[in-house]
């Protein structure tokens, strides 16, 4: 029996769309507040899960995002290498306290960073923060605790 050359594009199109939605699983969740808005947050733990981050997405919805997790509060940086989606990004202290927000262009490698210790970082679709009034010294609630 012979496969077309297009049935054996679909076989492969199908089997990179389930790992591609594989690789989107692995990021365990969490539900996040900022004030009266309810966060889909996937958590970005490990250094492994950190530098994969949200790469090669093509969408997210309007109220999901990711949260990166460090152990300590530390210098970060958040850059967009393989990133599809224009996105912000604020950075937190270990209390959820918003430190600074900075907006992020897609696939660029312009370096992003907290302009005091952080402990965690949460990348959102570009301009969520400010359409909703979030800004420095706003808390975000609900954050998992480092390790």
């Amino acid at each position: 029996m012979k496969i077309s050359l297009l049935s054996r594009f679909a076989a492969a199109a199908c089997m990179l769309a389930c790992i591609s939605a594989q690789a989107q699983e692995k990021f365990p969740t969490v539900q996040l507040n900022a004030g009266m808005y309810v966060i889909q947050a996937e958590v970005a733990a490990t250094e492994a899960q950190r530098e994969l981050g949200l790469m090669n997405r093509k969408t997210m919805p309007p109220n999901a995002g990711m949260v990166f997790l460090f152990q300590r509060p530390a210098q970060v940086c958040m850059w967009m290498k393989n990133t599809l989606l224009p996105l912000s990004v604020a950075f937190m202290d270990e209390t959820g306290k918003i430190i600074n927000i900075e907006d992020m262009q897609p696939e660029t490698t312009n370096s992003h960073c907290t302009a005091a210790p952080a402990t965690y970082a949460l990348e959102m679709n570009q301009g969520w923060f400010k359409q909703k009034h979030i800004k420095p010294g706003n808390v975000i609630s609900g954050l998992p605790k480092p390790r």
